[in-house]
């Protein structure tokens, strides 16, 4: 009885991540980069060379993770630089964008519809010869959250997103860093220490989802 109640459970556990994954769109796409797109918490700043947490990551998986992250960025703004991301050939892109909107008080919605439109860029983009462009489908699409103090809101609105989008949703990267001196550069960014859990907190997100 006890080894029918343990095949049970184990097939349970197994067809709910075969649904989870199920719902993640261009899983099995035949781009090769993983891309790194955001702002200054992405670009590294404040922490030493080589310590950003596309580069931490990278050490991780054991692959490159090409990073364009760019300090004060926005998420109103990130859009003008999908070409350079799309030409990666990224099999996965994780996006991370919000925070400079929200310390600038832009609206929210606008940061929503421009992450919206990002993660819609990059599941459909394609390679560059027009046969593959028809026959391919585009990258995985990763919402990253900063779950910094007072964004609970766009906590919310990025994990809907994602849902909607068939993305993949990484929750509060910052959470139990931002009031922790320890793990901080200056007010906002984390420093080398602080960059490894988020790296962490990543890897551990979209593993599942790399090919």
């Amino acid at each position: 009885m006890k080894k029918w109640i343990g095949l049970l459970l184990v097939a349970a556990c197994a067809y709910y991540f075969m649904k989870d994954t199920a719902e993640i769109k261009n899983l099995h796409n035949p781009g090769t980069a993983v891309v790194a797109f955001g702002d200054s918490l992405t670009a590294g700043y404040g922490a030493p060379k080589g310590s950003a947490y596309p580069a931490v990551l990278a050490a991780k998986l054991g692959r490159e993770v090409i990073n364009l992250g760019m300090s004060g960025e926005t998420a109103a703004h990130a859009p003008s630089r999908l070409p350079e991301v799309l030409a990666q050939n990224p099999h996965m892109v994780l996006i991370e964008f919000g925070a400079n909107d929200f310390m600038q008080n832009r609206r929210m919605e606008d940061a929503l519809a421009a992450v919206a439109e990002i993660v819609d860029a990059v599941q459909q983009a394609a390679v560059a010869e027009i046969v593959d462009a028809v026959q391919q489908a585009g990258a995985v699409a990763v919402i990253v959250d900063t779950g910094a103090p007072g964004m609970g809101h766009y906590s919310r609105a990025y994990k809907k997103l994602a849902e909607e989008k068939g993305a993949v949703f990484v929750p509060g990267i910052l959470e139990g860093i931002f009031n922790k001196r320890q793990y901080k550069s200056d007010m906002v960014h984390p420093n080398a220490a602080g960059y490894e859990i988020v790296a962490e907190r990543v890897y551990e997100r979209i593993k599942p989802y790399l090919k």
